[in-house]
C-alpha cells in the first residue's frame, strides 16, 4: 500500500488506532511490536521492535511474549474491524492458545500464552505457516454460534490488504442508516 499499514488512514485514524481502541475497551493495555524500521504513528503505548531479520508473523508474537513473560492478546494492525467483546473474550481464556476459528483460525487474533515459546522459538525458525502452527499446538478455537455473537466473522477479520480493502473498511466502520452492522471504535 505503499506505507506501513500502522499509520495508513482510515477514517481520519492510523488503521492502528482500531485494534488499539478495541484492546482499551477491553480492559488491556496495549503493546506494539514492529518492525525495526516501521514508522509508527503516536500509538500512546511501549513499542517494541523486532529483531532485523524478522520476516515472520509470528516473529512479533515470539518478541511480545518474550518481553513480557505474560498471556498475551495479538491483535493485528490491519484488522481494524476486530470487537472488543472478543478481545475481553480472548483475555479471559486460560488455554496456552485461543484461536477465532470460522471459517478458518485467525492466528493474528489470538491469545498467546508465554508457556508455548519453547515450541514457538523453533516454529518461527522454520517459517511454517502459523494456521499450521495452530492446529500443532492443539489450539482452542472460538467457533460457530459463540463466534457469531460478537457479529459476523467475514467482517471481523475483514484484513486491510489494498486501497479497496481501505474502502471496504470504511464502509463497514460508518454508520450506515437503517443497518445493524454499524461499528464504533
Amino acid at each position: 500500500m505503499g506505507l506501513p499499514k500502522a499509520g495508513i488512514r482510515l477514517l481520519g485514524r492510523p488503521m492502528i488506532a482500531y485494534p488499539l481502541a478495541a484492546a482499551a475497551a477491553a480492559g488491556l493495555e496495549a503493546l506494539v511490536v514492529a518492525k525495526k524500521d516501521t514508522l509508527l504513528p503516536d500509538v500512546g503505548a511501549e513499542v517494541l521492535r523486532e529483531a532485523e531479520d524478522a520476516v515472520h508473523p509470528l516473529a512479533g508474537i515470539v518478541t511480545a511474549l518474550e518481553h513480557t513473560g505474560e498471556p498475551l492478546v495479538i491483535l493485528a494492525c490491519d484488522v481494524p474491524l476486530v470487537p472488543p467483546g472478543l478481545v475481553a473474550e480472548l483475555a479471559e481464556r486460560t488455554a496456552p492458545l485461543v484461536v477465532p476459528a470460522d471459517p478458518r483460525p485467525q492466528p493474528l487474533v489470538a491469545r498467546w500464552d508465554a508457556a508455548l515459546l519453547d515450541r514457538l522459538r523453533p516454529a518461527l525458525k522454520t517459517g511454517a505457516p502459523l494456521v499450521r502452527l495452530v492446529a500443532e499446538l492443539g489450539a482452542e478455537a472460538i467457533a460457530g454460534e459463540e463466534l457469531r455473537r460478537f457479529g459476523d466473522p467475514g467482517e471481523i477479520f475483514f484484513n486491510v490488504n489494498d486501497e479497496a480493502g481501505l474502502a471496504r473498511a470504511a464502509k463497514l466502520l460508518v454508520p450506515q442508516a437503517g443497518t445493524s452492522s454499524t461499528r464504533a471504535l
